[in-house]
């Protein structure tokens, strides 16, 4: 009897247990359906991804550099105190962006919770189709909604009203449902890096308009170029001037030597002598401290190097000198390589600088194997690295947003200033490599059968979305000319 009563007791806690694993694995597809329906509606509020560019510019950030911001007493009474806006220009290469990212990273490591919120934005002239004031603030709202622990009902709302009809919200639901959604928070803290690199000027009225209405504290940060009409938008607001301080960039030049030829390295007083002369040259410009260090690269002897640092040491050009100076000696570098790597380098340059939008590393290898009428699978690199060493450190590939773009904006600016001459008959050469690709071979059997072909189509050939949306683009500003 007594074994019989343990039978059964023992099938009931097998029965019971077997339960409980029914109910976790249902829990688990439960949670599972909700987090990917809230992830789909987030997608739906905005696709862009800022948080990929924070991360990028933290791991790229030399420890400890910008950290001299966040003493500031203007910082302190903008993320304490009463003060709602903080307006902080500086001059190109002064190492804006990573302020405004270590700000971030402060933000929500030590004030970011339920009560407090955060946004931001990372602006970029070359992406102007993506950085409508409407688009941007969708990003400011996904981020908001995204904080939360789960989807607020005036967004579900919005989402259901609109899926089902096929139809995507106008700008004054979005600013509305913003304005609703701020109300969650007590406090939130919206930072919008380069915001002189934005067209759009309906971002700063809407959210300066944000500011008016709400209810919830909303403090803004926003970083600049010295641009005059900016500068009058945030009359009587705190402004704290962005300029790297000295150790931030000796610590940063530092961080190079390893770079420079081994005479450099070996001797016991020029590593020295490079980071106290470079360090007090650029006047707290980041950029031109990356430039002096890359022009030092290809020197071969002692004398070749202190004769390069004198010129940084009496350089009393105004700025933009400095830097197109900089920039041209980078290009004297690249037509001093060998024939092959200068053509390869120049065909680069020609194509971040005329693309309509910025491309993959993937894109950009497929477009600079287009040779006479083909593709040679041959000639595609495989190592993006080589992309960046043959252009002299104008080039750069972001990780995170997986991009290969120009190091900085005012490279940007010069190429376009001297690209008709330096890069002649690019606009011709790009147009063709698109029409090229569109009619290779593997296009030949027509569309694709389903939406998975489709795809499988575009992972392999990398270049087809690029070539497909804008070959007409370029064929019509070659006609125009």
């Amino acid at each position: 009897m007594d074994k019989k009563i343990e039978e059964i007791e023992n099938t009931g806690k097998q029965s019971l247990e077997a339960e409980k694993r029914i109910e976790r694995r249902v829990d688990a597809i439960r949670q599972s359906q909700q987090d990917c329906h809230r992830d789909a509606i987030l997608d739906w509020i905005s696709s862009s991804r800022f948080s990929t560019q924070q991360s990028d510019f933290i791991a790229r950030r030399e420890e400890g550099t910008g950290s001299w911001f966040l003493h500031e007493p203007e910082f302190k009474e903008w993320i304490y105190g009463s003060s709602q806006t903080l307006f902080c220009p500086g001059m190109p290469g002064a190492g804006k962006t990573i302020v405004a990212a270590v700000v971030i990273d402060h933000i929500a490591n030590t004030v970011q919770n339920d009560g407090n919120g955060l946004a931001y934005i990372f602006c970029n002239y070359k992406e102007q189709g993506e950085q409508k004031a409407s688009i941007l603030l969708a990003a400011i709202l996904r981020q908001l909604v995204q904080a939360r622990r789960s989807i607020p009902a005036t967004v579900s709302q919005l989402h259901n009203h609109h899926i089902t009809r096929g139809t995507t919200p106008s700008p004054q639901e979005i600013f509305r449902t913003l304005l609703s959604i701020l109300e969650d928070y007590s406090r939130v803290y919206v930072v919008i890096d380069a915001l002189d690199e934005c067209l759009d000027s309906q971002l700063l009225i809407k959210i300066r308009h944000l500011q008016t209405k709400a209810r919830t504290d909303l403090h803004l940060m926003a970083t600049s170029r010295f641009i005059p009409e900016i500068e009058q938008n945030f009359a009587g607001a705190l402004r704290l001037e962005i300029r790297a301080s000295e150790n931030d960039v000796r610590t940063f030049v530092a961080s190079q030597m390893y770079r420079l030829p081994d005479f450099v390295q070996d001797d016991v007083e020029l590593p020295g002598i490079v980071q106290d002369i470079i360090t007090q040259a650029v006047d707290g410009m980041f950029l031109l401290a990356h430039l002096y260090i890359e022009s030092l690269l290809d020197k071969n002897t002692k004398k070749e190097v202190k004769s390069a640092l004198r010129l940084f040491k009496e350089n009393q050009e105004k700025l933009d000198k400095v830097y197109d100076k900089a920039y041209t000696d980078a290009l004297r570098r690249i037509d001093a390589q060998l024939p092959g790597k200068r053509r390869l380098a120049k065909k680069v340059l020609s194509w971040i600088t005329y693309a309509e939008r910025p491309l993959t590393p993937g894109e950009l290898c497929h477009a600079l194997a287009i040779e006479l009428g083909k593709l040679d699978e041959d000639d595609i690199l495989e190592d993006e690295s080589r992309i960046v060493s043959i252009c002299a450190g104008l080039v750069t590939v972001d990780e995170k947003t997986n991009i290969v773009r120009l190091v900085h904006y005012t490279a940007q600016k010069y190429f376009e200033r001297i690209r008709e001459i330096w890069c002649t008959y690019a606009q011709l050469k790009i147009a063709t490599t698109c029409l090229i690709y569109l009619t290779l071979d593997d296009f030949r059997t027509g569309s694709c059968p389903s939406d998975d072909k489709f795809q499988k189509r575009l992972e392999d050939n990398k270049l087809l979305s690029y070539a497909a949306r804008y070959w007409a683009y370029h064929i019509r500003t070659v006609e125009e000319k």
